[in-house]
């Protein structure tokens, strides 16, 4: 499984969370899970972009 939400903006972002946080968690059944919160630069395109390359990177180092 594959979870993400955050905040690509232009706007929505607060000092707590700016605008580029962007919050992951990955998981294999009976396994155990993994989060990780990355904060990206760019505008909207760029940040999502940078959030679906590190989504997928973290599917792929998920050890079956």
């Amino acid at each position: 499984a594959l979870a993400t939400s955050g905040i690509a903006g232009p706007g929505g972002g607060s000092e707590a969370k700016p605008v580029g946080t962007v919050c992951f968690a990955w998981g294999l059944r009976g396994g155990p899970s993994r989060t990780e919160t990355c904060h990206f630069r760019g505008d909207r395109e760029s940040i999502r972009r940078q959030a679906v390359i590190r989504a997928l990177t973290g599917v792929l180092a998920c050890d079956p």
